[in-house]
Formats: C-alpha cells, sequence, structure tokens
C-alpha cells in the first residue's frame, strides 16, 4: 500500500509541470529533479515487499533472452500516440 503511495507520488511528480523549484531557476532549477526523483525512486523501492520484489525478477528475467520482449506488442499504443504528437507538432508549425 504504502508503495503504491509513493510510486504515485514519484510519478506525478516527475509528469507534473510544476516544480518545488522552478526550472528557470539557473542550476536550482534542475538541481531538484536530479536529486528529489531519484530519491524517491528510492524510496518506492525500499517500499515494495521482498516477495513481491523478488517475484517480478524472477518473472522478467527470460524477458529480452530472444533479442526482444516476448511481448513487444504492448508497445505499439506508445508508439502511436508519440507518432500522433509529432504529427500534431508538424501540422500546426507547417500548415
Amino acid at each position: 500500500m504504502i508503495a503504491r503511495l509513493f510510486a504515485g507520488i514519484t510519478v506525478g511528480y516527475a509528469l507534473s509541470p510544476i516544480d518545488l523549484v522552478p526550472d528557470f531557476i539557473p542550476l536550482l532549477g534542475y538541481l531538484d529533479d536530479v536529486i528529489l526523483l531519484p530519491a524517491l525512486a528510492a524510496l518506492t523501492i525500499r517500499c515494495i515487499p521482498k516477495d513481491v520484489w523478488e517475484r517480478s525478477r524472477a518473472s522478467s528475467e527470460g524477458l529480452w533472452a530472444d533479442g526482444k520482449p516476448k511481448k513487444w506488442y504492448y508497445a505499439i499504443p506508445i508508439i502511436v500516440f508519440w507518432l500522433v504528437m509529432i504529427w500534431l507538432i508538424a501540422k500546426a508549425i507547417w500548415f
């Protein structure tokens, strides 16, 4: 339960346009991302129960055995999303 909370906070902070220190402040703006995000990720990993961690590691062990993941087609929606975003940006700029 607590691992899910920390994972949600980590992902929310990483994707949020609002930072603790705004990025336009020289050096300090990116320093909070360099320090805070890895710290939140490490805290999230430490909160994952050991049996869940080991079970997940064991199930993902042979994922790249044949040179590519067995379920590579899960990446198709992400690729389509990025292609649509690139197309929309290009359309907004040039058309």
